[in-house]
């Protein structure tokens, strides 16, 4: 039985804080190395063992199902299978004991020991035991992508959101990560909002607000094509004149885009949100008619009905245009160019896209697209539902929008009356600061704490709220938590905490700590299910964990080491909640 392949590459140290590999994975590993041993006739059926993290502590901390589906293979029990494994298997370092429970199910519990050192190590370990499983490996992260010209609104937050906070979980995992905003600046709404421009446009309003002013000339145009095709035909045209280099058009598409992206970086920049590329649709528009042509040449479009068309009998999806029949290029033609070209610039190993769960037909059609192409690089489609407030669904079209930045105003406003009531000591300016970090992360956390593909309902109650799973509730235990220290310094000055280590003293602390432990193993999952749920629903359970430990044994109370060594465990509670907010793009006060 080869025992290294379930080592634990640790930096330093044999307790697996910096590991290269997770503690899942490391006892997987084991299991995997030990089944193949003892029944090496079943190597090939033993690629793929699992341990996971057990649902109920009685029942261990790690559990191998693997014995089940051996004991058919074998026609044997798997109970006998698992007692075999129990009997001659030797243990990995991290593990006390093995138990066998039900008709063949392996229970693992991990030493005492080795979780107090591995608590211990946490401190000095930047990483906090996550492991760097990227590799290096490139991802393109197309994420934010506005229609340009238009104010942000609230239904604009989770792609950005989403997209901002999966980027910092990937390169935190050692991804090389490239961010691209992929501006909607080259399509249908432009030839609406010149028309609208040059029919409705006040120019003293676009001195003093211009995004309100081409969001009400939009709106304006938009509601007259409705009511007359001759005006949409014409808003059609001035689109075809721009994609075609019009001069005039050209000039206006230049200040639109120049107001808009004024507007973009202030609300991002509120957000914490940035990119390492802003590429929009118009930076391909030159590569347009050659994807065309080979498109043609290996006759994946034809033509119908003056269009250039794909259809795709085989994945049984509808027809898609990718070059209408005025000339215009659509969506499908840009999003091939813009893979082509990430393709040989970027070389990446995969390129993810976050759209809401309107686009999935368009990725579908456009994926299958660049396989016939011969693209090979993995490209997915993380969709998201759509966000709306209890009053119903908004749309820029029909003109009854809430603005983003009215939205995150309301939150720092909100924020800042809840710690002027519960901090009176602080000044004016702290009070100020603190709102905008509560009120901010409130609508973020908000956000990000549901499933992605669920429709996000906001409400005011539920994203300010000082308890349950809300971002000020996390911001708030942080700072409490931070306290704590504060509170033993001012107590026992002389003290040197450093030189007391974490000990295990009572069942909590145990609990506490195994928690802790599975900080990475959320990360991870977070990446690989692209939901940083799975991380918001680890930080609520560490941090309502660290409550019953706070209000179950004495801290400052303690007799020496021991509460030297609770001070410490909260020291490193502090640091997994903030590096878990800080992942999420959330701000961490030391005082609310």
């Amino acid at each position: 039985m080869a025992e290294d392949e379930g080592n634990i590459e640790a930096k330093g140290d044999s307790t697996g804080t910096s590991a290269a590999i997770s503690i899942s994975e490391h006892l997987s590993a084991w299991a995997k190395s030990s089944l193949t041993g003892l029944f090496p006739e079943q190597a090939e059926n033993l690629a793929d063992v699992n341990v996971v993290p057990t649902g109920n502590p009685e029942f261990g901390d790690y559990q191998c199902n693997e014995c089940m589906r051996l004991g058919k293979l074998l026609k044997r029990p798997p109970r006998e299978i698992a007692q075999i494994l129990k009997d001659k298997a030797q243990l990995p370092e991290c593990a006390a004991r093995i138990d066998i429970a039900g008709p063949g199910f392996v229970n693992i519990f991990l030493s005492d020991e080795w979780l107090a050192g591995y608590a211990n190590d946490l401190p000095s370990d930047s990483r906090l035991g996550v492991p760097e499983t990227g590799g290096g490996r490139t991802i393109v992260m197309d994420y934010g992508s506005p229609n340009m010209s238009k104010p942000l609104h609230i239904g604009h937050l989770r792609s950005p959101n989403i997209g901002s906070t999966l980027d910092r979980i990937f390169r935190f995992l050692g991804f090389r990560v490239l961010s691209d905003n992929h501006l909607g600046d080259w399509g249908t709404q432009f030839g609406i909002t010149i028309m609208g421009y040059r029919h409705f446009g006040d120019q003293e309003a676009m001195k003093t607000a211009p995004m309100e002013e081409l969001e009400r000339v939009y709106v304006l145009s938009y509601e007259r094509g409705k009511e007359d095709p001759a005006w949409i035909d014409q808003c059609r045209g001035e689109l075809v004149k721009l994609q075609s280099g019009d001069e005039e058009n050209t000039a206006l598409w230049k200040q639109f885009m120049e107001l808009s992206l004024q507007e973009l970086d202030r609300i991002y920049g509120r957000l914490g949100v940035s990119f390492d590329l802003v590429r929009g649709e118009s930076y391909y528009r030159d590569q347009l008619p050659g994807v065309v042509s080979e498109l043609k040449e290996q006759k994946i479009i034809r033509e119908s009905e003056g269009a250039q068309v794909a259809f795709f009998d085989d994945e049984k999806l509808p027809p898609a245009i990718v070059q209408k029949s005025d000339g215009g290029f659509n969506y499908a033609a840009t999003d091939i160019a813009t893979v082509l070209d990430r393709v040989n610039e970027f070389n990446p190993d995969s390129i993810v896209y976050l759209t809401d769960e309107r686009q999935q037909l368009h990725f579908n059609q456009f994926f299958a697209i660049c396989r016939k192409l011969g693209v090979e690089v993995e490209m997915k489609h993380v969709w998201f539902g759509l966000m709306r407030l209890p009053e119903g669904a908004f749309s820029t079209r029909d003109g009854n929008v809430i603005r983003l930045e009215a939205l995150l105003d309301d939150a720092e406003r909100r924020a800042t009356e809840i710690v002027k009531n519960s901090s009176t000591e602080m000044s004016e300016e702290e009070h100020r600061e603190v709102g905008r970090a509560v009120g901010i992360g409130a609508v973020k956390y908000a956000d990000l704490s549901q499933n992605p593909e669920t429709m996000v309902t906001f409400t005011w109650d539920r994203a300010m709220a000082l308890d349950g799973n809300s971002g000020p509730y996390l911001q708030y235990a942080y700072a409490r938590i931070a306290s704590v220290h504060d509170k033993y310094v001012e107590r026992f000055p002389d003290m040197d905490l450093e030189k007391f280590v974490i000990l295990i003293t009572e069942p909590i602390e145990r609990t506490l700590i195994v928690k802790l432990m599975r900080f990475q193993e959320a990360v991870i999952r977070a990446a690989d299910a692209y939901r940083p749920s799975v991380l918001c629903d680890y930080l609520y359970d560490l941090a309502q964990t660290y409550s019953t430990f706070y209000q179950n044994v004495p801290f400052l109370k303690a007799p020496e080491g021991i509460r030297e060594s609770r001070v410490n465990l909260c020291g490193v509670v502090a640091a997994v909640l903030k590096k878990g907010l800080e992942l999420l793009g959330i701000d961490t006060p030391p005082r609310i």
